[in-house]
């Protein structure tokens, strides 16, 4: 039996995420507010007997559908233009990151620091541990600080693909030839698993991306013993 974790988006562990996840609330609400009304006034007109006489004047009913979807794109458009503008926000960043998108894997260069570079891979059913995940877990897993904000920056060296984590609120076009960026900031510590949502070739169902988040100090005992 489906619960409302299955038809919903997944738990948001990035402020981004929980901004998303309260405008898809928000508009939802509106438009289940516009269906009510509508078919409400769909059922009278066309199930309930009346006359002209008990409606309301032609002048002011036109009014009304003319002001009501005004004030409802307001409703809807205002949040929408926040969160454009936070999600294109890449000020006071702490660490960037830059991922290439291949077939059918991902690259990672540190770029605050030196000789810190990999690839991941899926890791292939015969090779897996009993607590890892079937298709989603890599061999090489993204290793990155909590309550930090991160520039991650995206290219691809042969056809598009798109470096996605669902529950981060992040979702950026791997694109050849251009860098595009997104920041994000994770809420905790957790593994943090996402795809390419770009259909990029046979084995587009097969580059995972898993992200480890850690707090600062094992962050650093990482870095001094990748370098």
């Amino acid at each position: 039996m489906a619960t409302w974790s299955n038809l919903s988006f997944q738990d948001s562990n990035s402020p981004m995420m929980e901004q998303l996840s309260f405008f898809h609330d928000h508009t939802m609400i509106v438009l289940l507010l516009i269906t009510v009304i509508v078919g409400y006034s769909l059922i009278y007109m066309f199930y309930i007997k009346y006359s002209y006489r008990n409606m309301l004047n032609e002048h002011l009913i036109e009014t009304i559908w003319t002001t009501l979807p005004a004030i409802t794109l307001i409703f809807i458009a205002l949040p929408s233009l926040r969160l454009l503008y936070l999600l294109d926000d890449s000020m006071n960043t702490l660490l960037t990151i830059k991922t290439i998108g291949r077939q059918w894997y991902w690259s990672y260069e540190y770029s605050d620091f030196m000789n810190i570079e990999f690839d991941t891979y899926m890791t292939m059913e015969e090779n897996m541990k009993i607590n890892e995940f079937r298709l989603l877990d890599v061999d090489n897993r993204t290793i990155l600080p909590m309550n930090t904000e991160i520039r991650m920056m995206t290219s691809a060296s042969d056809v598009l693909h798109s470096w996605t984590v669902p529950t981060l609120g992040i979702k950026i076009d791997a694109t050849p030839g251009r860098l595009n960026q997104s920041t994000f900031t994770i809420n905790r510590p957790g593994l943090f698993f996402g795809q390419c949502s770009e259909i990029c070739g046979t084995n587009h169902s097969f580059m995972p991306i898993v992200i480890e988040s850690t707090s600062i100090n094992l962050f650093i005992k990482w870095l001094s013993k990748m370098t």
